[in-house]
């Protein structure tokens, strides 16, 4: 049976689903709570500030003119859409499904940002003394885990169990 061989995707668009509210949420919140007031430290080496990044990760082409936003939008909608098809219908391996979850997550939270206001959210600040990491967000978060799942799931650090081929 196909349900069988295959499984359902559903419960990893549903997490992808979840990383996009708390991800949203989370933004809603940095906004209101961190427009106009700077950096805040909140623990050693984390701040708290509201940035708003129209170009891509790190920044790339954030002073391009504002015709990055609908290339960033277009590739995002496409990488979404690989990635929900992969996910509902592919063989199910569950690292790799995460991991592609994750990326979905993030990917989409990012996108809404920019069709909303034309730029991202970031607003987590790590720092080492006077050396500063890009601000980014739980979008951003959840994007870095996935990849990390993926080359992990590459480099064969799952079981057979994890990856969906036991039966």
């Amino acid at each position: 049976m196909v349900a069988e061989k295959y499984g359902s995707g559903i419960p990893y668009l549903a997490g992808a689903g979840i990383i996009v509210v708390v991800d949203y949420l989370t933004k809603l919140w940095a906004v209101s709570a961190l427009d106009g007031w700077g950096s805040q430290a909140v623990l050693p080496g984390v701040n708290l500030v509201l940035v708003r990044n129209s170009g891509a990760a790190f920044g790339f082409l954030a002073n391009a003119g504002g015709w990055q936003t609908f290339v960033f939008i277009g590739i995002g909608i496409v990488i979404c859409l690989a990635l929900i098809g992969w996910l509902v219908t592919k063989r199910r391996e569950v690292a790799l499904d995460i991991g592609l979850a994750l990326i979905l997550g993030g990917a989409a939270g990012n996108i809404i940002d920019r069709f909303r206001q034309g730029s991202v959210i970031d607003f987590i600040d790590l720092h080492l003394g006077h050396w500063h990491w890009p601000a980014f967000n739980v979008a951003d978060i959840a994007i870095s885990a996935g990849a990390v799942l993926l080359v992990a799931d590459l480099l064969g650090l799952f079981s057979d169990k994890d990856r969906g081929s036991a039966e």
